[in-house]
């Protein structure tokens, strides 16, 4: 079970400090919570000696979900920041009311618990997101509050995906997420919404409105990176939200190139012959995908983040993203049409690069399993 010290009044996200902590520890398996107690009732409500563990943190600060997660699963631990005040402690029935006073600042740490900072207690290696970056912990209060949002929001974003969500979005998407999560916006009401931007921007590319649908294309990529990190910054992200968002992610960008290819023959630019152009853009993008898997499949390991170079070219394959840049450039140009060809050469090259990094993988497995330069 877990107790959560304090009443810190400093909301973030939307949320109470001892909201958000209740939520990670339910992730970490922890669904047994009292919030909000001082010294004195964790004392009074604390467990007989029945051999469970008993997790205590302070809500003053704020915890990357990663060291609640750890701690969790730890014994006799006490986590202090990087200048050693204790913050959180993980102990025996026998230890509660001694380890409750020592993180109030009232009393030593108790015989016999092991003493760790953030990175003695995680590893800074994130596999979900694609990136090696120390866990954070963060002192709460209304001064640090602007900070803290924005190395939580830098927390939630994948290290290693397109030049444009990684350089382009992190501003304004930091923004437009702080105005959800304070107005109660969900991560699927985000979702939702894009998904009517790329029925709006499919329709547009079809009567030839490439700078409209453009327009509308941009603005979905746009709350495809807002709904995710809402969910994680808000702790609301769910397994059928997650379908959803990737199932809408996966199965639009073929139907966008189908839509384009018939507003070129609407605006007098067809393509000849128009469906060896689609043929190679599509099936392009499903075998590019279909390489993902099976570099999984044979690896463990997901081919963008294997050696810097392949996390590097990540930024670049003929993606969505890069080939809405592409399909942007065509089209202030005036030529939708050399557009849509470059979108076609890009991915005929980025399918063989990702042939080559897999035949790479092959001989390099013999001398050991593939690891990640991000967890070296």
């Amino acid at each position: 079970m877990a107790s959560i010290i304090g009443r810190c009044p400093v909301r973030l996200w939307g949320m109470t400090s001892a909201e958000r902590l209740r939520r990670s520890l339910a992730r970490a398996g922890v669904t047994e919570v009292r919030q909000g107690l001082d010294v004195q009732e964790v004392g009074d409500a604390s467990p007989s000696d029945d051999g469970r563990r008993h997790l205590l943190v302070r809500d003053d600060h704020v915890f990357d979900a990663v060291l609640i997660a750890d701690l969790a699963r730890a014994e006799d631990t006490v986590l202090t920041t990087d200048a050693g005040l204790p913050v959180a402690a993980i102990v025996g029935a026998a230890d509660v009311g001694a380890a409750a006073a020592m993180l109030q600042g009232g009393g030593s740490v108790p015989a016999g618990l092991r003493v760790v900072g953030p990175g003695g207690l995680s590893s800074a290696y994130n596999n979900a997101l694609r990136k090696r970056e120390a866990p954070y912990l963060m002192r709460l209060d209304a001064d640090t509050l602007p900070a803290v949002e924005r190395r939580m929001f830098a927390g939630s974003y994948k290290g290693v995906t397109d030049l444009v969500t990684k350089y382009v979005w992190p501003a304004p998407a930091l923004r437009v997420t702080r105005w959800c999560a304070g107005h109660g916006i969900t991560p699927n009401m985000v979702t939702w919404l894009s998904l009517v931007l790329v029925l709006l921007a499919m329709a547009a590319f079809w009567h030839g409105w490439f700078l409209s649908g453009l327009v509308m294309a941009w603005g979905m990529t746009f709350l495809d990176t807002v709904d995710g990190k809402l969910a994680r910054v808000t702790m609301t992200s769910t397994k059928l939200g997650n379908v959803f968002d990737h199932g809408i992610d996966l199965v639009h960008p073929p139907f966008w190139y189908w839509a384009w290819m018939v507003g070129l023959a609407a605006v007098g630019l067809p393509l000849d012959p128009g469906w060896l152009v689609l043929a190679i853009v599509v099936a392009g993008y499903v075998l590019q995908r279909l390489q993902e898997g099976l570099f999984i499949a044979l690896f463990g390991l997901e081919i963008h983040i294997w050696r810097r170079f392949d996390s590097w070219f990540r930024l670049i394959t003929a993606r969505r993203n890069p080939n809405l840049l592409l399909l942007t450039a065509g089209a202030l140009a005036g030529r939708p049409d050399l557009g849509m060809l470059a979108v076609a050469v890009w991915t005929i090259a980025s399918l063989l690069v990702h042939t080559v990094q897999i035949l790479q993988a092959l001989p390099a497995r013999r001398s050991g399993p593939l690891v990640s330069w991000l967890a070296r």
